[in-house]
Parts: structure tokens; C-alpha cells; sequence
């Protein structure tokens, strides 16, 4: 396998999101503490803040050293930490800036994982929120979800950042958007009792280079079906009509969202050039691997596990306020993912 930081066009995603007009000299000099920074979307922000900001001391909380220092090697610090124990990490010295991106974000983990999913939005995320109080932090980063607003109530075609829709939360499903708005809301808590500064970036569906082989999300099991040579399997009759995005793109949004996102706000990443259905992007992904499309029924597991959201289209109308815009259409951040990750295999 082929690293990824050695292959050129991920080095230039990389360092195009470096090259973003954002507030980087905010993070001379801090340190910088970040859960998930192994995960989709952390391992390509901190490859950025890397790149972007080499005086800051970034630290890692996670489970697994081992795959961090293959990652990033000694380029980061690793504090073992499990964010699905509930227990406060045990952080020597300054938080400036703490970004909870750690997360079970795809339905084969909420269903057999649905204790942990809560405990990592909830119980994680109100240890972490003590920790960046405790330390006078500059600013807190929590990572939400476009599943927030659950499924469409039929008045609006796009998400804004005050929409609610229905969630029956009395499900095994309900899980993990239900803890994501605890989550944002134990941030609020914090503003508000403990002047903490916090903001929110609401995550689309992305995917990138930087998928895990255990994730279990339709978008990348698309991929892992045509990396094998095989037909795009869909599970469904492909109609639901979603926001997408490529990481790099995800990441830049969230780094967006910290650097110049007002205190208290919550902000959608998503653009419409990446708007598409599943099916759509099923067919996209095979054309890559010149395969076609076939349809299966999901077994058990991951039918708990799934959506029943439609229609899940964000306004990112807010975000683009603070200069942000994507890079990839959707047609582009296909090709650019499957390239990759065929690169990565040779």
C-alpha cells in the first residue's frame, strides 16, 4: 500500500487548504488538542494544520498510538484516550484550541456500537468541554452532523442552520443524531456558564481518500465495491437526494469554522455543486471502475443502522459568508477519490 502523504495530488489538496486566506498565525505558537485525528476528515485537518501552522504543538486523544505515528510519525504528541470510556483525559499543560471530531459516523457502528456513539457525543464531548474551561481555552470546536435535523418535513428544500425536522428518537437509530444535539447543546451550556468559547461545524456526508476500510457508509462502500473490480451495490432504490462533499473540502469548512466563526453559531458545510442522490452517485462511482449499478437488500445490522432521511440538502450559505466555497463538484471529488485510492493500491 502506497502512503497517501506520498502521492502528489493528495499533497496538493493538502496544500491548497493550507493556502486558504484564513487567520493561521492564531495558532503560532498554541497548542492545538484534537480528538479523531485519525479518523475521515481529523487526519486531513491535522495534515493541514501541519502544513498551515508549523510553530503549534498539536496533540492527538485517541485509542490507538500505533496508528497515529504511522500517520503522522513524530510530527504530533498522542495522549491515549478513549473518548467512548467517559473518563476525563488525563492533558498536562495548555489547551488552546480543542476540536472534538471523534465520532462513530457510519450505521454498521451505530448499530452495534450504540452505547459508545452516545458516550462519544455526550459524555466525551462534556469532558472535553471541562477540560477546555478548566484550561481557558481560546476556543472549542465540536463536530456535528447534518443528522441533526432529521428527516425533511416537506417545507424546505435546503437545511439552513435553524431548521428541525422530525427524529423518532425511541429507536436504536436515534443515537447518534439525538447525542449530536445534546452535544451542540451542552456547548451552549458551556457558553453560558462558563464563558467558554464555542463553535459548531455541521458535517455533511463526506467522503475522501481518507476513508477506513471498517467504514461502513453507503459513499464508501460504493468505492470498495468498484476498487474490487466489482458492480455498485445500492441498497435501496437510490431516490434519497443528499449533500456530499470530499474531505478536503469538509476540512476546510471546519477549519473555517474555527478561525472565523462567530462564538455560538453553528454553521453547515456543504455546497449545492455536490447536491446529488445515491443513486447518482452510485452510477458516478461505477463509471470510475467502468462497472454498473446493481441493487441488494441491506441485512438486519445495517438496516438499524441506516437513514431514513429522503431529502438532506444543506444551505451553506453561512459558511460561504466567511469566505469559505468548495472546490470539488461532485463529479470532480469522485474522480479525484477513486483515483487515490487506486493509486493507494498499486
Amino acid at each position: 500500500m502506497k502512503a497517501l502523504t506520498e502521492m502528489a495530488a493528495y499533497r496538493a489538496d493538502v496544500e491548497r487548504a493550507a493556502a486558504e486566506p484564513l487567520p493561521w498565525d492564531r495558532l503560532a505558537g498554541k497548542s492545538i488538542v484534537i480528538t479523531g485525528g485519525t479518523g475521515l476528515i481529523g487526519s486531513f485537518v491535522v495534515d493541514v494544520l501541519l502544513k498551515a501552522a508549523p510553530a503549534a504543538r498539536i496533540t492527538l486523544l485517541g485509542r490507538n498510538a500505533a496508528r497515529a505515528e504511522e500517520r503522522f510519525g513524530k510530527r504530533v504528541d498522542f495522549l491515549c484516550w478513549d473518548a467512548f470510556s467517559g473518563a476525563a483525559p488525563a492533558l498536562e499543560g495548555p489547551a488552546d484550541f480543542v476540536l472534538h471530531l471523534a465520532s462513530n459516523t457510519h450505521p454498521r457502528a451505530y448499530a452495534t456500537s450504540p452505547i459508545g456513539t452516545i458516550a462519544a457525543n455526550v459524555i466525551a464531548t462534556n469532558s472535553l468541554l471541562a477540560l477546555a474551561a478548566d484550561k481557558r481555552a481560546t476556543r472549542f470546536l465540536f463536530a456535528s452532523s447534518n443528522e441533526i435535523y432529521g428527516e425533511n418535513r416537506g417545507d424546505a428544500e435546503l437545511f439552513d442552520e435553524s431548521y428541525c425536522g422530525y427524529i423518532d428518537c425511541n429507536t436504536l437509530r436515534a443515537g447518534y443524531p439525538e447525542s449530536k444535539r445534546c452535544g451542540e447543546a451542552l456547548c451552549q451550556a458551556y457558553i453560558a456558564e462558563r464563558g467558554l468559547d464555542c463553535v459548531v461545524a455541521r458535517l455533511t456526508r463526506t467522503f475522501g481518500p481518507t476513508v477506513l476500510k471498517t467504514d461502513s457508509k453507503a459513499s464508501s462502500q460504493f468505492f470498495a465495491n468498484a476498487l474490487r473490480g466489482e458492480d455498485i451495490v445500492l441498497k435501496s432504490e437510490g431516490r434519497q437526494f443528499y449533500s456530499f462533499l470530499h474531505v478536503a473540502d469538509s476540512a476546510t469548512g471546519l477549519l473555517y469554522t474555527l478561525l472565523k466563526g462567530e462564538r455560538g453559531q453553528a454553521y453547515n458545510i456543504a455546497d449545492a455543486s455536490c447536491d446529488t442522490t445515491l443513486r447518482e452517485l452510485a452510477a458516478m462511482i461505477a463509471q470510475c471502475a467502468g462497472r454498473s449499478v446493481v441493487f441488494d437488500l441491506p441485512d438486519k445490522v445495517e438496516l438499524a443502522g441506516f437513514s431514513k432521511a429522503t431529502k438532506a440538502r444543506l444551505d451553506g450559505s453561512r459558511l460561504r459568508a466567511l469566505g469559505w466555497k468548495a472546490h470539488y463538484s461532485i463529479r470532480e471529488a469522485v474522480q479525484a477519490t477513486y483515483a487515490l485510492l487506486k493509486e493507494a493500491e498499486m
